[in-house]
């Protein structure tokens, strides 16, 4: 059973290392899981990510990776040398499979890949209009499946789908749901969302929340009371 506080991941949205070492000394010990994505990795926030891990954080560097695959292979090997937790790649065949390869010869024990099916910002009209002939609940289970085979520890994917894909998957893998959003608070660019406790309820492992905490007047009230609202939905 994983603890509820280590259920919620903020994710540290924001534009320099500055800002982000304040909201990580704002939030305390309430919070032990951060996101560190594209605006904050490129703004020095790869050293912020290491320590991080270093002073006993987890650190969930969503970087999304997706190229040929030795290129692939070696920015895993970098990123298992960070301390990182769990690293996010494009849920494509080739891709997948490199980055699965290199956690295994990487030595490390802590680090997990997982798989990003299909953009919680997306829906069918967006799919339709990037070239896809699926809708997005269909490209979400064939990516799913395919990850599944190829080893990949966990999957992204919005909380509506999670209950779906829980059988299709397995208890091995975990799920990663962005896309969170308490009650009453603002849906923002993602257009499937879900609050906390249904998101557990429907088979999330981790919920990764942004806005709601970080935008908060008081962050650290904002995350205890979705680790709380997590803890409630446990039971």
């Amino acid at each position: 059973m994983i603890a509820p506080r280590d259920r919620l991941i903020v994710a540290l949205d924001l534009p320099s290392v500055a800002a982000a070492e304040a909201m990580v000394a704002r939030l305390g010990d309430a919070v032990s899981f951060y996101k560190i994505g594209y605006q904050l990795a490129f703004a020095g926030g790869l050293s912020f990510a290491e320590a991080l891990a270093r002073s006993g954080r987890q650190v969930f560097l969503d970087l999304k990776l997706h190229d040929i695959g030795n290129t692939v292979h070696k920015g895993v090997e970098s990123v298992a040398r960070l301390g990182a937790t769990f690293l996010t790649v494009h849920a494509y065949p080739q891709t997948m499979k490199a980055a699965v390869e290199a956690r295994g010869q990487s030595g490390s024990s802590n680090l997990r890949i997982l798989a990003v099916t299909v953009l919680t910002s997306y829906d069918d009209a967006d799919l339709a209009a990037a070239g896809y002939d699926f809708t997005v609940a269909e490209l979400v289970a064939e990516r799913a499946a395919q990850a599944r085979d190829i080893g990949v520890d966990g999957l992204v994917c919005s909380a509506e789908e999670a209950a779906t894909l829980r059988p299709l998957v397995g208890s091995g893998m975990a799920l990663v749901t962005p896309g969170i959003r308490p009650a009453g608070a603002e849906s923002g660019d993602q257009k499937r969302i879900m609050t906390p406790a249904a998101a557990i309820a429907a088979g999330a492992d981790y919920l990764v929340v942004g806005r709601p905490v970080v935008a908060a007047e008081d962050p650290k009230a904002a995350a205890q009371a979705i680790i709380a609202e997590i803890a409630s939905a446990q039971r």
